[in-house]
């Protein structure tokens, strides 16, 4: 494994990985909270519809809320117990929204209407069917809904599966833990979602920080010409587009989707929940999360239920070493800050970081000195500065001339910006007031 096999993309930068704190430390099931906080809307799309009402009991893997469309997905009970009350509650996106609230029975005990089924005997059209009832999406944070992926129009030839195994966001090592420990389930999942789709050629991508991973899963994928690709330790190396160009070479056009050449992305943990879907029958109900940052005692990688309050993972963890002053649901350049720990975590949460007033940089943004640093590390070779002015000027048109909607929100302009410019917050925010005017047109 050498430097010059490592494929990579145009742009990024690489900050420090800070992985050291967890990479190390294998896969811990969590206990059960008191209770469990469980969100209608955890996935892009329409939110799901609750179903169940208070004092009703629910088992582990029974629907509480269903689809509302066809991008959107069921949610499943993470455990057995009682709803307690169906009403809005804090959210990760910032505000109340309905949620179920369980109290478990500490049985933990499954729907016993869930059956699981042999992938072989089954077509294309029953896994993709099988896969949305499960609730699958992407758990890499977008959350997208794994069946609409996995539906391209008729006139989008697929030839090629990318598995994410990427995991480039500092802290976060749930994947890597994954893939060391749970192969075999990554490896069936790919299997399936190779039928779904109709293609021979699978490729796992790994940033060459994992070593050991990349070792494992070559061993591991060889019998089942799935191949692993070791890519170089560059941010965003894990965006689709970026993995797709560091992969194959192919360009997904702007305004376009990775169908477009030819490519559908997943997440090595989204294979492995598909994988669980279908031979055990069982929905998305748990994800591995890790927990770190200065202001955590002990770091760990948790086997989370779904709907768990982040204060909970933080016990779990030792507690806390300092008095929080940021908390991230996610990754540092991509993850979103949270107003509490009683925020419950949900099918996109990949890591906790909780860091402490002094770990924080203090520098007050400035005025731009126009040196170009933004321009030269962003991956879609945009021009952040220009779209931000416009941003701040409330331009909306300007700024989609300059194809502010093709910016992925990595946050490289931010971090490497000498005057502390808010430069991706600022397009994040003209982006939604793009799309809100074209909605009125």
């Amino acid at each position: 494994m050498t430097t010059m096999k490592q494929k990579t993309f145009a742009g990024g930068l690489h900050p420090p990985d800070s992985k050291k704190y967890s990479a190390h430390k294998p896969i811990e099931r969590c206990p059960l909270p008191d209770e469990l906080i469980i969100p209608a809307a955890q996935h892009i799309g329409a939110p799901a519809e609750i179903c169940v009402a208070v004092g009703e009991r629910v088992k582990k893997g029974q629907v509480i809320a269903v689809a509302k469309g066809f991008v959107s997905v069921p949610i499943h009970a993470s455990t057995s117990g009682e709803v307690i009350a169906v009403e809005p509650r804090l959210h990760p996106m910032g505000r109340p929204l309905p949620s179920v609230v369980i109290k478990p029975d500490g049985a933990d005990q499954w729907d016993e209407t869930l059956k699981g089924n042999d992938p072989e005997q089954l077509d294309a059209a029953t896994l993709k069917n099988l896969i949305r009832d499960a609730g699958i999406v992407g758990l890499g944070g977008a959350t997208f809904p794994a069946h609409v992926k996995l539906s391209p129009p008729q006139d989008k030839a697929i030839d090629t599966l990318i598995l994410n195994g990427v995991e480039c966001e500092p802290f976060l090592t749930a994947d890597h833990r994954l893939m060391l420990e749970e192969a075999e389930r990554i490896i069936d999942g790919i299997k399936i979602l190779c039928k779904v789709l109709a293609v021979d050629k699978a490729i796992i991508g790994i940033e060459a920080n994992k070593p050991d991973a990349i070792e494992y899963l070559r061993k591991e994928c060889a019998p089942h010409q799935i191949q692993v690709q070791s890519l170089k330790v560059q941010y965003p190396q894990g965006a689709e587009k970026q993995l797709i160009d560091a992969c194959t070479g192919r360009q997904v056009p702007s305004g376009g989707l990775p169908m477009d050449c030819g490519i559908v992305v997943q997440n090595v943990g989204t294979a492995a929940a598909i994988s669980d879907a279908i031979r055990l029958g069982r929905p998305l109900v748990e994800r591995i999360t890790t927990i770190t940052g200065p202001a955590v005692v002990e770091a760990k990688n948790l086997l989370i239920a779904i709907g768990t309050p982040l204060s909970h993972l933080v016990a779990q963890c030792g507690g806390l070493n300092g008095e929080p002053a940021k908390i991230i649901m996610g990754g540092p350049m991509m993850g979103q800050t949270q107003l509490s720990l009683e925020v419950p975590a949900i099918r996109g949460t990949s890591g906790l970081l909780i860091f402490r007033e002094e770990d924080l940089p203090q520098m007050k943004a400035g005025p731009c000195i126009r040196c170009g640093r933004c321009i030269s590390v962003c991956p879609i070779h945009l021009q952040p500065t220009t779209i931000a002015a416009y941003a701040r000027l409330e331009l909306v048109d300007e700024a989609a001339d300059y194809h502010a909607l093709d910016c992925i929100e990595c946050g490289c302009c931010t971090y490497i910006c000498p005057a502390t410019l808010p430069l991706v917050q600022s397009i994040r925010h003209i982006k939604g007031g793009i799309l809100a005017k074209r909605r009125k047109l």
